[in-house]
């Protein structure tokens, strides 16, 4: 629920960043419930409650879903990168 009190968290828009490169192997669908796009953002994230400071997981996105991905993130004050995706390297 959104507390009214509490200001409004201002996000910066998502700036390119050097690309992720990934295998063929590798989740190259939307992570978003539901969506199944092709990604082309990946989501770095942490839980810094739960997680060493060396640790991320990373969530990929469409292009529809990665402000909702990344602004679902830092809601919960979990520090998020996002970084294009590369092409899988032939």
């Amino acid at each position: 629920m959104i507390d009214p009190a509490r200001p409004p968290v201002e996000h910066p828009p998502v700036a390119p960043q050097p690309a992720v490169e990934h295998t063929p192997a590798e989740q190259t669908e939307c992570s978003r419930a539901g969506c199944r796009n092709d990604a082309v953002w990946a989501l770095r994230w942490r839980n810094p409650r739960i997680h060493a400071a060396d640790r991320r997981k990373t969530w990929v996105a469409c292009d529809e879903h990665v402000v909702y991905l990344r602004e679902f993130l830092s809601a919960r004050d979990f520090p998020v990168e996002v970084a294009a995706l590369s092409s899988p390297r032939a």
